[in-house]
């Protein structure tokens, strides 16, 4: 007998979290209108990237076996990257780990590259984001995800294309190599909105108005 699976309860922990987002996104966007200044709502990850290759499918003359090299050093950087769903916009950091100051750092630079907006910022619950030397700039508030739900933060199909546009299958000599090629990648995203914006534009995203009225 084969048994069908129950989506209803996966579906109903989902509902609720989408719901407070929603309000909660709302709400700022009246309170930030009587101050006469626009909310922007983003969505934040990190990405590591390093020396440790991981080969990639690629193309081959028919019966032949493709050979890709590969480094086995766990040496790695990090991409600290925000984008707008509504719009495309990205900004990013690459920073030598993860911790609060370096979450602090780059949340500091998003506040700066949006001094006139109001950054509702979406993030998982990384401990270096709940952290409590975590130093959260006054044009902005976090709202986390709830444990275990990376489906739910856009930010995570950056990583995907730039693995694939920028990594797969390349053997990098050094870490200041991965850091040129994870600069470039990056430049050439935040260069592009609209492929960003059809990356994380999800509808449950968009269809939340940043319109007060």
């Amino acid at each position: 007998m084969c048994r069908v699976p129950d989506t209803r309860r996966r579906t109903s922990r989902r509902r609720p979290p989408l719901k407070k987002l929603r309000r909660a996104v709302r709400q700022e966007v009246s309170r930030q209108a009587e101050q006469g200044r626009r909310v922007r709502l983003m969505f934040q990850d990190e990405g590591r990237f390093g020396l440790l290759g991981t080969p990639r499918r690629c193309w081959a003359p028919r019966g032949m076996r493709p050979v890709v090299g590969a480094r086995l050093q766990r040496k790695y950087l990090y991409a600290f990257s925000a984008v707008s769903p509504h719009d495309g916009v990205m900004d990013s950091l690459v920073l030598p780990w993860v911790d609060a100051q370096m979450m602090s750092m780059f949340l500091d630079e998003v506040a700066q590259r949006h001094a006139d907006e109001f950054v509702f910022m979406v993030m998982d619950q990384a401990g270096w984001h709940i952290a409590g030397e975590l130093t959260v700039p006054p044009n902005m508030r976090l709202m986390f995800l709830p444990p275990y739900s990376p489906e739910l933060n856009p930010a995570e199909h950056l990583w995907e294309a730039m693995r694939e546009d920028c990594f797969a299958n390349h053997v990098f000599a050094d870490l200041d190599s991965v850091e040129r090629a994870l600069t470039a990648g990056i430049v050439t995203l935040e260069a592009d909105p609209m492929r960003t914006q059809s990356m994380t534009g999800f509808n449950w995203i968009t269809s939340i108005s940043l319109n007060a009225t």
